[in-house]
């Protein structure tokens, strides 16, 4: 009876567990009646075909482009989601897909659009059997033309010819490059003169110079990372009337002129009519060359461009000062030389440009007065972090000319129209220097970390990969390695690597690597002339660990200056604040535990806006445990408290250890994930903050030894920078001070970078109080 009772309800549940899915899928279809299962003509039997198109882009990434009816048309980015992306890179090889992307950024398609509103759950086989409009029923624009990124790895034994067929297009334009004829010219980088050439099939191809106006040079020069074009001397490259004769002349001195009679003439393109505000040659009308023709350049030559490239990458320190780069825009947050969250300077304050309308037209103009040359990408959705203070420009519509993003159009907006989550920022297209081929990280577990080896060149010339010796190798240094790498920023600093595989161990060749942390290579910083270094074994030589993404912190600079104040606390009250030296060295004289302390306290908030969790570099099995206040400190020293005079030098001074790293409360739509209690797991979320209020031990400044005056109050968080952040530069907070003795005022409280350089000048010498007036 008790079998039979068991299985009727075994019955039950599996019908209801049939059902109940049924029903819910009846209700979702129900919401979504407008779609069904994309209908096709052909029968399902008949694979689709697929391609990706677009400029610029990787064999992985693209346009998606459909061929349907005859004819090849896109799809619209509505409702676009991971979920489609999966299933048409599976149709096109790839074993899956790691993005997507929206408004056309590989360019606008042509055609039909052939489905809308896509939505697939990401098992289907071909895009066809994935819910929509149905074939050509779309309400969309080609600037809403969506595009999808492969991982870069095929699937075993797909044979299907989708990319293939995709690849093979007579007429594209995807690789530009410059190539010098001047052989001295060649080894000096970067390229700035020289024939253009364009990829082409397994070679490289000409274009006629007939017709080539001064704006298809200045894409050019853009795409390839310049913001200025040089006129060219042509009568240089000219051949001579006797070819010959000229060959025999050279060949007895082949540094004095050219090797272009030797280069035989390859015209692809016959044409080109940019406007001058593209970012790439291809989205230039151009006409090609006919296969056939006989003469492709009657009476011209090779199209020969030349540039000028922004003072980061001109090697002459004299033309360096005639080339000049805004003081009035910047770039925060990228890992890479020309990427970054777009700044502007409007009064004294910097603030960011918020994402409305935000496209390469005006992320273009940014790049170029910044030194570098068209954009790769506008980026929107701070997806290089998100800024602190004002919001300065909204609606930015450059047509593509100007000299700067100010002399745009564009809208002062309030706090209320864009919030940081809406920050604008661009990847600008930079000279190609071939940092990458002198460095190399070898024994780690993932392309992302390893040794550093740097190649050196002995007495005879030759050429060989070695180590660095890890002695004061820090975050700064492996912030260098990384970027140099082109592997983003520096997890780690390692000065001993012996966990790592050693098969392939060479001999140091560097030592004393001391970088600022902006610099585009480790032979751009300072090291030992001759090697130097005590520990010289394998195992203690510089290792990185790099990632895509860093945290970024910066201090609440108002909730400093609103909560400030003194306290007179009594010594019986100071003990366990004493063993961690949270006083100043005249207090271990004082008259324990009689008579009292003067601190000056003030609350700290500080914020995570960077693009990866900020955690302590120590793991929870190293913390030191402090049985007085009954806490762990996952870092020795996470905020340095600083009084200086006028002349800059400290006069008091304050730590805070990392008690107690937690998120106290978070933007709307970010939950908390990290919580001391019960030994939990120490950090601060992207988009949290942690808060250390005024009245905890060591929030303060021992400031009793003080003499009354005005001050400089300077906060520094992660000082020995510890762990890696995008920013270093936004880590310091500084306030006006005056002390009379029994009061204490703060004012014109900012981050160290928020004011421009003459705000800066003008606060250091400032003696008096904008707020806070003493009546």
């Amino acid at each position: 009876m008790e079998k039979s009772r068991h299985r009727q309800q075994f019955v039950f549940s599996l019908l209801l567990g049939l059902w109940l899915p049924y029903c819910l899928a009846q209700t979702t279809a129900a919401n979504r009646a407008n779609l069904a299962p994309t209908p096709s003509s052909s029968p399902n039997t008949e694979k689709l075909k697929v391609r990706l198109s677009g400029y610029p882009r990787k064999h992985n990434e693209g346009r998606i482009e459909l061929f349907y009816k005859g004819e090849w048309g896109t799809i619209c980015d509505d409702d676009f989601s991971i979920a489609n992306a999966n299933v048409l890179c599976r149709q096109l090889g790839f074993v899956s897909a790691t993005g997507w992307t929206h408004s056309a950024k590989y360019g606008k398609g042509q055609g039909k659009i052939w489905l809308d509103n896509v939505l697939c759950h990401g098992g289907e086989k071909s895009i066809k059997f994935c819910k929509s409009r149905g074939w050509g029923n779309s309400d969309c624009t080609h600037d809403e033309d969506a595009g999808v990124v492969c991982r870069d790895e095929r699937i075993p034994g797909f044979v299907d010819p989708n990319v293939i067929e995709a690849q093979v297009d007579e007429n594209k334009v995807e690789e530009v490059r410059l190539r010098s004829v001047v052989v001295t010219a060649r080894k000096k980088l970067p390229i700035t003169e020289g024939i253009v050439e364009v990829k082409h099939k397994n070679g490289w191809v000409q274009i006629c110079d007939l017709r080539w106006t001064i704006k298809n040079t200045h894409v050019v020069c853009g795409m390839l990372g310049f913001p200025h074009e040089r006129k060219v001397n042509k009568n240089f490259y000219k051949l001579p009337s006797k070819a010959k004769a000229y060959s025999k002349s050279k060949q007895s001195n082949p540094g004095k002129r050219l090797y272009l009679e030797r280069q035989k003439n390859n015209f692809f393109i016959h044409s080109v009519a940019c406007t001058g505000t593209e970012v790439h040659l291809a989205a230039c009308p151009m006409e090609f060359s006919k296969p056939n023709a006989t003469s492709a350049c009657t009476g011209g030559m090779p199209v020969v461009v030349s540039c000028m490239p922004g003072p980061q990458f001109i090697q002459n320190s004299s033309l360096k000062k005639k080339v000049k780069v805004s003081n009035n825009v910047r770039l925060k947050g990228g890992a890479r030389l020309g990427e970054g969250r777009v700044e502007v300077l409007k009064g004294s304050e910097w603030g960011t440009v918020c994402d409305d309308r935000w496209n390469l037209l005006s992320a273009s103009v940014v790049c170029r007065e910044l030194g570098f040359g068209s954009a790769k990408e506008a980026l929107t959705g701070a997806r290089m972090g998100q800024g602190i203070g004002p919001v300065h420009m909204n609606e930015v519509k450059c047509l593509g000319q100007e000299k700067s993003i100010w002399n745009c159009p564009f809208k002062n907006i309030t706090s209320e129209d864009c919030q940081h989550v809406e920050d604008a920022a661009v990847w600008c297209n930079v000279p190609y220097m071939g940092f990458e081929n002198s460095i190399r990280i070898t024994g780690g577990r993932t392309r992302y970390e390893g040794r550093v080896e740097v190649l050196s060149s002995d007495s005879n010339g030759t050429q060989s990969w070695g180590l660095i010796c890890g002695e004061n190798w820090t975050t700064k240094e492996a912030m260098v390695a990384c970027r140099q790498l082109g592997l983003g920023y520096a997890n780690q600093g390692l000065q001993e690597t012996w966990y790592w595989d050693s098969s392939n161990v060479t001999e140091m060749v560097m030592s004393g690597v001391k970088c600022t942390g902006s610099e585009m290579a480790l032979s751009q910083c300072q090291h030992h002339k001759t090697v130097s270094c005590q520990k010289s074994a394998a195992k203690f030589s510089a290792g990185v660990i790099c990632s895509e993404t860093a945290s970024d912190l910066v201090l609440n600079a108002s909730l400093v200056q609103q909560t400030a104040y003194i306290e007179d606390r009594p010594l019986h009250m100071l003990y366990c604040a004493a063993e961690e030296n949270c006083l100043s060295k005249s207090a271990s004289k004082a008259n324990w535990p009689y008579g009292h302390r003067r601190l000056l306290r003030f609350s700290s908030e500080i914020h995570n806006i960077g693009r990866a969790d900020f955690k302590p570099k120590a793991g929870r099995h190293s913390w030191v445990w402090h049985a007085c206040h009954s806490h762990y400190h996952s870092m020795d020293i996470f905020t340095h408290y600083d009084l200086l005079n006028g002349n800059g030098t400290k006069v008091a001074e304050g730590h805070k250890a990392s008690f107690c790293l937690e998120d106290t409360d978070c933007q709307e739509g970010v939950s908390k994930r990290y919580e001391c209690a019960n030994f939990g797991d120490q950090g601060i979320t992207v988009g949290c903050w942690d808060l250390y209020r005024h009245d905890i031990d060591c929030q303060w400044i021992d400031i009793t030894d003080i003499k009354p005056g005005n001050f400089i109050l300077q906060v520094v968080i992660n000082p020995n920078h510890e762990v890696a952040e995008s920013d270093f530069t936004n880590n310091a907070m500084k306030c006006n001070c005056k002390y009379d003795g029994h009061r204490i005022w703060f004012h014109n409280c900012h981050i160290g970078d928020a004011f421009s350089e003459e705000a800066e000048k003008r606060f250091e010498k400032y003696p008096g109080q904008l707020n806070n007036k003493i009546s």
